[in-house]
């Protein structure tokens, strides 16, 4: 039996008396692009922390590629495949496109960064300075960040936030060709449904730290608690 790519097994995370994530499970398949969706204060982002090592103590399971992880750094579990990147850009304005991802390679201990650049459309971008790019060059610079290396999984957060709607499908075109032909399985939280919709293979949804539906797009379109907690708006 194939072991899936990533499993999160009863996550929970308390903050005081507050519960941000309770006894939430999810399976993701080798390859598969996975859509996180939900109200703001679902627990998206705390999933996401939960997931990569970050954020405090956790109970549940994380588990990738069949071995447990629970146990390691944020750092180990990086070295181990499982990549993350950030709501805000995680780049330095003053270094070159270049520079900052082969200083990601050092660190990852593998040297893909020609690789990297090409796959992301910036080789045109290498010697300039990340503060005199393009803000959607500087999107995909941080997504090239976390792809140093070819990690197995990759945590994506609002990948195409701040993004014109243009900007954000071609992102979203570029991200489902790179997860078939790098076989990466991606975790993907976005506001923006046209994303989600056009890249997802499965949608989790969460709501009140809990899931509230996993499904196909179809499903998840069709599904009259999901309309609802959206208040109809969202996923129309």
């Amino acid at each position: 039996m194939t072991a899936f790519a990533l499993e999160g097994v009863g996550l929970v995370r308390r903050y005081g008396g507050f519960t941000a994530l309770d006894d939430v499970s999810l399976r993701l398949e080798p390859g598969e692009i996975r859509g996180l969706i939900g109200p703001n204060g679902a627990g998206k982002s705390t999933l996401m922390d939960t997931l990569c090592g970050r954020g405090g103590s956790t109970g549940g399971r994380v588990v990738l590629k069949g071995r447990d992880i629970s146990g390691l750094s944020a750092e180990a579990r990086r070295r181990a495949g499982l990549a993350r990147s950030f709501q805000k850009t995680n780049i330095f304005p003053a270094l070159t496109v270049k520079e900052q991802v082969a200083l990601a390679a050092r660190a990852a201990e593998t040297d893909n960064t020609d690789e990297v650049l090409d796959a992301l459309g910036l080789s045109h971008l290498a010697r300039h300075r990340a503060a005199d790019i393009a803000y959607g060059d500087q999107r995909r610079l941080d997504l090239a960040l976390a792809l140093v290396g070819r990690p197995s999984v990759l945590l994506l957060d609002e990948p195409a936030a701040g993004l014109s709607i243009k900007e954000s499908i071609v992102l979203a075109r570029l991200l489902k060709d790179l997860a078939g032909s790098w076989n990466v399985t991606v975790l993907l939280v976005e506001h923006d449904m046209e994303v989600i919709f056009t890249v997802s293979d499965r949608i989790t949804v969460l709501n009140l730290g809990k899931v509230l539906a996993e499904g196909t797009r179809e499903e998840i379109r069709a599904n009259p608690e999901v309309v609802r907690a959206y208040l109809g708006s969202s996923v129309s």
